[in-house]
């Protein structure tokens, strides 16, 4: 069976935590074992929202890859690189952006909803606003035909989709457009049911030992309603009941939904059985984790490695494109 062609990205945040494994690491261990995969680290992009504060996204590289490798990400299997060890990256996006037209850009949700959000930041830089044809130019280098997606991602690859369609008809038919390949993952919030993130301190790490990670337990927000233990509480808007979705098994879950509406358990009772379904994923990670650390392995050698390999694909890729644009 042919194998498909997968490029997908992770900027450099430092320590991963819980929504990251369950939103992107278990879909691209699954991934890189039918395909050929291209997983980066996409500290150009970080640039886009870190511009004055670059020392984090050098500090933040090592430990990033070693959660990638704890979580099971294989560079025998998978190709795993830096973005900006990848000239060529900068070379195509230039490329690109000489045709893309600035109202597609401008329409962008993200970049509209960024801007809303992030009002602590100046994000009115040509940076940000041409991340997505830095995005279109990562897909479109390693022709790939697979990009993993969740559904409210999909319109930002319809528009790498747009700027090969443009540039293969300005030019030569030399970019294949890439596929949607939606993923399936699990809604996690925070700790405290905000968006899971460090800055909030709400996150779980996949680092965090198993007294951190319940020290973060215990204290989550549950349903307001039950004030005291003999309250009766509505699991459907409890955050810790959607955990036991994610890490509890049926009979566990049944068992807290009618124990909580009807006051026959306490919070704490719930959620020390959620952390016991959630220990079962993370105490794996944590445990490879820690073998990788002492191991010795070199993540600078892992991705000089990888980097060769990417950079063998985008040298070819590049001479297709400047001979299709005669330059």
């Amino acid at each position: 069976m042919l194998r498909k062609r997968v490029l997908s990205g992770m900027r450099p945040s430092g320590l991963l935590h819980l929504g990251h494994y369950l939103g992107v690491l278990v879909n691209w261990k699954k991934l890189q074992e039918e395909n050929d995969c291209f997983f980066f680290v996409a500290d150009w992009h970080a640039l886009t929202t870190e511009y004055d504060r670059t020392a984090v996204i050098r500090e933040s590289i090592d430990d990033m890859v070693i959660d990638w490798l704890a979580s099971g990400i294989d560079p025998q299997k998978a190709t795993i690189f830096i973005q900006s060890h990848v000239p060529e990256h900068a070379e195509l996006h230039l490329l690109l952006s000489m045709i893309t037209p600035l109202p597609w850009l401008e329409r962008n949700p993200t970049y509209k909803e960024q801007l809303r959000e992030q009002t602590t930041r100046d994000l009115q830089t040509y940076g940000f606003l041409g991340y997505p044809v830095l995005q279109a130019a990562d897909i479109l280098m390693y022709d790939a035909t697979r990009v993993p997606v969740g559904i409210d991602q999909v319109p930002h690859l319809e528009l790498t989709r747009e700027i090969a369609r443009r540039f293969n008809f300005l030019y030569k038919e030399c970019l294949i457009l890439p596929e949607a390949y939606l993923t399936e993952t699990s809604k996690l919030m925070g700790t405290d049911n905000r968006k899971m993130s460090k800055s909030y301190g709400n996150a779980i790490l996949l680092s965090d030992t198993s007294e951190e990670a319940w020290a973060k337990v215990k204290p989550m927000v549950t349903d307001p309603a039950r004030q005291r233990r003999t309250d009766c509480g509505n699991p459907d808007i409890c955050n810790v009941f959607a955990y036991h979705g994610i890490f509890s098994d049926e009979a566990t879950i049944a068992k807290v939904n009618v124990g909580c509406r009807t006051a026959g358990i306490g919070c704490i009772e719930c959620k020390k059985w959620m952390f016991e379904g959630m220990e079962k994923v993370l105490a794996p990670v944590r445990e490879k984790r820690r073998q990788v650390v002492e191991s010795g392995v070199s993540v600078r050698e892992i991705l000089a490695d990888g980097t060769r390999r990417a950079r063998k694909v985008a040298g070819a890729k590049m001479v297709e494109v400047r001979d299709a644009v005669r330059i």
